[in-house]
Formats: C-alpha cells, structure tokens, sequence
C-alpha cells in the first residue's frame, strides 16, 4: 500500500487510493471510489459508492460523502459539513436511480456544518461560510454565507477578501494575484 489507512479504517473491495493519501480512525471507504493522491480523510468520514476525490482533498471529522458527489483537486470540506443526494426523500421510498450529482470544482472550500443541496455545482476556488446551506450553484471565486446561502463577495485562490475597484481590478493581499470583475465573473489575469 502506498498509503495510509488507520487501523479502525475500513476499505471496500473495488476501491483506487492514491499514493499518499491518509484515512483516519472509523472511515469507511465503499465499493468504486475513486480518491486522489494526497488526500486526507478524517476520522468518521464515510465515502459512498462511486464518489471520486481528486488530489489534494481535505475533509474534516464527521463527514458523509454521498453517491452523486464529485470533488475536483484541492477541495477543503470542514467538520460536520453535509451533503444530500435526493432532492425528495422519503424512507417508503427507493429513489437510489434519482441521485442528483453534485461537483465541487477546483479549490473550492465549505465551512463546517454547512449542507450543500444536491444538484448544485460549486465554481473554482469559491468559498462556503460555515453553517451556509447551498440551494442553488456558486459562482467561481464567489463568497456565500447564511441559510440560504447568498453571495456577499468574491475570494482570491487563497481565500482572502477580494475588493475590486471602479475598474473591476483586485488583487490578492497574499500573492499579489491579480483579478478582473467583468459582466458578474471573476477571472484571474496574473499569478
């Protein structure tokens, strides 16, 4: 193995792990995941069928990530955050063929206990406050908060408050970076 599972961990049959990856204490890892190098999954995390991790995939304590849900390279999910995979369920009911699928896009973050409704797509390096509940898609680059979510801003890749001027022009005070606000998209012109 070229990576990490603790102990207590549990890995289904049919599962790809990435060199490098770490899954903590009481994780379970189910049949036809695909999960990245370099990943960290912490402890009680529970990774359903078929999902796929990309590189770099940070997720916190006590996080189940359903069937449906694809994260793209250096997604961060925070403690206790939640996703949903059925827009209608109900115990009586098998709706196991109407999952709707979920994408977090590259560099994305969400806080902790936040819940992300299925069938929603969260942009590029967009960052979720803690708490928020996502019921519609999230811009690349968008800051969003509150129940239900709404966008109060844009984030650099760093996650640092972006404050465009009359020009439409910000800059990472981190990097330097610099970013356009053109037509409600933000676009990244210089690294």
């Amino acid at each position: 193995m070229d990576y990490f599972k603790h102990e207590s961990a549990y890995i289904d049959e049919g599962v790809n792990i990435g060199k490098d990856t770490k899954i903590w204490h009481f994780s379970h890892i189910m049949t036809g995941c695909n999960i990245g190098e370099g990943c960290n999954i912490g402890q009680n995390v529970v990774i359903s069928p078929n999902v796929v991790l990309g590189r770099n995939v940070k997720i916190q304590n006590n996080v189940s990530v359903y069937t449906g849900v694809i994260c793209e390279d250096d997604v961060f999910l925070g403690p206790s955050m939640v996703f949903t995979n059925v827009i209608n369920p109900r115990s009586h009911v098998n709706r196991k063929r109407e999952y709707m699928p979920t994408i977090l896009r590259k560099g994305s973050s969400v806080g902790a206990n936040a819940t992300i409704v299925c069938g929603n797509e969260i942009g590029e390096y967009a960052l979720i406050g803690a708490g928020a509940v996502i019921t519609k898609p999230v811009l690349p680059y968008a800051l969003v908060v509150g129940n239900p979510a709404r966008q109060i801003g844009w984030v650099s890749r760093y996650g640092h408050r972006l404050n465009f001027d009359k020009n439409g022009e910000a800059f990472c005070p981190e990097t330097g970076e610099r970013y356009k606000l053109v037509d409600g998209k933000v676009n990244l012109t210089s690294e």
